[in-house]
């Protein structure tokens, strides 16, 4: 339940560019959960790898193919919420790993949109 929550969260964060060029009374709730897109970035990141794992030990296709929609959208919206904070206090020191996440973000960055709006889907889905 707490993941599929953060998981709409995570896709409204993501998806606000879309959503406030559509609807401009929408922003001020977006705007108010922006605050957290690093925190909330964190926790999809997690669960992200968690699903990876837990893939892995049960079978592929264990939790299907919804499931798995979900670990990747999670992973790239994650990752692309996240980045700053994981800049900020982790990778504030090492040149090479902070070009490589740049680059990293620079790659996904292009999906996050449609990864959010996936991630609102498939969170609203796994509600049921």
């Amino acid at each position: 339940m707490l993941q599929s929550i953060i998981a709409v969260l995570g896709g409204l964060i993501a998806a606000a560019p879309f959503i406030n060029s559509k609807r401009s009374t929408s922003s001020g709730f977006i705007h108010s959960i922006s605050e957290y897109s690093g925190y909330i970035g964190v926790a999809l990141l997690i669960w992200s790898i968690i699903g990876i794992l837990r893939l892995l030990s049960n079978g592929l296709f264990s939790s299907g193919i919804t499931g798995l929609c979900i670990i990747v959208a999670e992973f790239i919206v994650g990752f692309l919420l996240a980045y700053e904070l994981v800049q900020e206090h982790l990778l504030k020191n090492n040149v090479k790993a902070s070009e490589v996440g740049a680059d990293i973000k620079r790659s996904l960055s292009q999906y996050q949109i449609p990864a959010g709006i996936a991630l609102i889907v498939f969170g609203i889905i796994s509600f049921f």
